[in-house]
């Protein structure tokens, strides 16, 4: 009996019917967003390729691990871990549905490195970056506008284009700007928006005049979407764009620098571990600790120690 379920479910992913119907209906079981699901179809479709390119009729464990090898040789770690996860998803639906074993028990994905791959900037650098700026143009308000608001807050370019007008309110006191984070079907979580933040926000928001509540609080400025909502490419052109003004241009820097250089502004000026974690809306604090622990290791002067020692 199970000889037949594997000679059906082999001819199956040969055929690559799976593509369409299975495919679905394995889709439909994880209940994944849409970015979610490009990034399965992108690691079955080439795992199926895989499988075809090495006539492999019978995929076993060891196909799998070949697979994974394969795509450490010119993907990202990454990269290659999502696809194996991918993978193992699928493995394991279908033997959840009877229709193939799951042969992807205990199959690792890639090693990934948990230190920081960005820079970020320091204060002075921040305060250089923001100097640049010409707040004289509508573009300009608005730019300054979005790069406090990433700097103080730790916004992600997708909580930037998320965030309508009305979305500003009070908590405590405070300004606030409610945020869709990553994740989330709602706004739930907020940052304070700090004075020169609001006054900033509150200079460009004057510009636009007949803007409504429901419109995003960061509107496109092009021809061809002008009010309108911009997209997370736009909004990350326009932070490298500042820092390339500003004399930081690396590939080290870029918009997720911004969130970088607010948790270790935060550290730097006596925040604390667990104050930061709220700050960037973490909801593991070891994802928080990599921040310390960089900063630990910058602090760390064991080199210069050392040196003293050997050479006077």
């Amino acid at each position: 009996m199970e000889d037949m379920i594997r000679v059906e479910s082999t001819n199956i992913i040969e055929k690559q019917a799976i593509n369409e119907e299975l495919y679905t209906r394995f889709l439909n079981y994880l209940d994944v967003r849409p970015k979610t699901v490009e990034t399965y179809k992108k690691a079955i479709r080439q795992f199926l390729v895989y499988l075809q390119e090495n006539d492999i009729r019978y995929p076993e464990r060891d196909d799998v691990i070949r697979f994974r090898d394969q795509l450490k040789e010119n993907h990202k770690p990454s990269t290659v871990q999502l696809y194996i996860i991918a993978v193992k998803q699928f493995f394991k639906w279908l033997a959840q549905e009877g229709i193939y074993q799951d042969i992807t028990v205990n199959v690792k994905g890639a090693k990934l490195d948990r230190s920081h791959k960005k820079d970020y900037l320091t204060q002075s650098q921040s305060h250089r970056m923001m100097e640049k700026i010409d707040r004289e143009t509508m573009k300009g308000k608005r730019d300054y506008a979005i790069l406090a608001a990433m700097i103080t807050g730790g916004l992600r370019t997708i909580e930037v284009i998320r965030a309508d007008i009305q979305d500003l309110g009070t908590a405590g006191g405070s300004t606030v700007l409610y945020l869709q984070g990553k994740g989330h079907d709602e706004k739930a979580d907020y940052v304070k928006i700090p004075a020169p933040v609001e006054e900033a926000i509150r200079d460009y928001l004057a510009e636009r005049k007949r803007a409504k509540g429901t419109d995003p609080l960061f509107a496109s400025l092009s021809h061809q979407n002008m009010g309108k909502r911009m997209t997370t490419r736009a909004v990350s052109g326009i932070v490298k764009d500042h820092l390339i003004e500003a004399g930081y241009n690396s590939d080290r820097l870029t918009a997720h620098s911004m969130r970088h250089t607010a948790a270790t502004l935060n550290l730097l000026n006596g925040g604390s571990l667990e104050e930061t974690q709220q700050l960037l809306r973490h909801t593991n604090i070891n994802t928080t600790m990599i921040y310390l622990h960089n900063l630990e290791r910058a602090n760390n002067n064991s080199e210069a120690r050392i040196a003293a020692a050997v050479f006077g």
